[in-house]
């Protein structure tokens, strides 16, 4: 597969502040790229020079193997950008705002119509398509948002946080849209911070920190890079203090957390660790309700690489 974004050696910073630095990636054709990091990563930084909304110090920037400019005309029009913040026209109906971003670049009347209805259909807004954006959910507008950005049939779509403050209804018809999209051709950048979208989602993933690519890979070889091996999660409506203090000495145990009759163990390594947990709970007539073990997730991974503290 060719590339259609290639950076090289960007770097963007704000006065003595390095936002971007020094990154350089790709991003294939027809793939899902998702795009991580905590707030102030470089994220936001990285997407806008792409697109040519900043300007930036050093670095080389192509696009469908082209140099990305302010004036790259010919290259935007085959990209659709959804930003995180909803930017429709209230005085339009759901069709009318579409129909209007569309018109931005397809000049055929005919030719935008299928395409306004086509993206209508994507996101399931057939039956709202006489609406004002006041009169619809959370949900729906988001989804009135994406259709914006993408009824051109761009090539290339950059999805910032498309999911935010939306019911699990709509966030399905968002994911199972992009998917759509991508069966459809075209080539996603997807940022979001919820990692179980990422999982479903995206063919590979970067993350960012400090303006520098701190790991990348698919799903399965980011959670390859965590330290955890196994987290045991056990319901145990009342355990007695000094019979919590023993599941430290329990081997290959890492981390215990006992809150609200849940009990947590992290492993950081071995293996057939469970089968000894249900030994010991039984050697000490320690009574659960529920027990069950998961491998590492790639939020694991996420917090680990990028650390727990809070970020501005």
């Amino acid at each position: 597969m060719k590339n259609v974004i290639d950076v090289k050696h960007l770097t963007k910073s704000y006065k003595s502040n390095k936002a971007v630095d020094d990154l350089s990636f790709a991003v294939k054709e027809g793939e899902i790229l998702g795009l991580l990091g905590p707030n102030g990563s470089g994220k936001s930084t990285t997407m806008n020079c792409i697109l040519s909304l900043l300007k930036f110090e050093a670095g080389e920037i192509k696009i469908f193997g082209k140099e990305m400019a302010p004036d790259a005309y010919d290259i935007k029009t085959k990209i659709g950008v959804v930003f995180q913040d909803v930017a429709v026209f209230d005085e339009l109906t759901v069709y009318g705002n579409i129909d209007y971003f569309c018109g931005l670049y397809i000049e055929d009347k005919a030719m935008r119509a299928q395409y306004v209805e086509d993206a209508l259909k994507l996101v399931g807004l057939e039956e709202n398509k006489s609406q004002y954006p006041k009169q619809l959910s959370g949900g729906l507008l988001r989804r009135l948002n994406i259709a914006c950005g993408i009824a051109h049939k761009p090539k290339l779509i950059f999805l910032d946080e498309p999911t935010v403050a939306v019911d699990p209804q709509s966030r399905n018809n968002i994911l199972e849209g992009i998917k759509k999209l991508r069966e459809d051709g075209a080539t996603v950048v997807y940022t979001t911070h919820y990692m179980e979208e990422v999982e479903i989602l995206c063919d590979r993933v970067i993350i960012l920190d400090h303006g520098k690519i701190i790991a990348s890979g698919t799903n399965d070889e980011l959670k390859a890079l965590a330290k955890i091996e196994e987290k045991v999660t056990i319901e145990i409506p009342d355990l007695a203090p000094e019979k919590l203090a023993g599941f430290d000495k329990i081997k290959n145990v890492s981390e215990v957390e006992y809150d609200n009759g849940i009990l947590k163990i992290v492993y950081r390594k071995g293996k057939n660790n469970l089968i000894d947990m249900m030994e010991y709970l039984k050697e000490n007539k320690i009574h659960y309700n529920k027990i069950f073990s998961e491998r590492p997730t790639l939020n694991d991974v996420f917090l680990e690489l990028t650390g727990k503290e809070l970020r501005d």
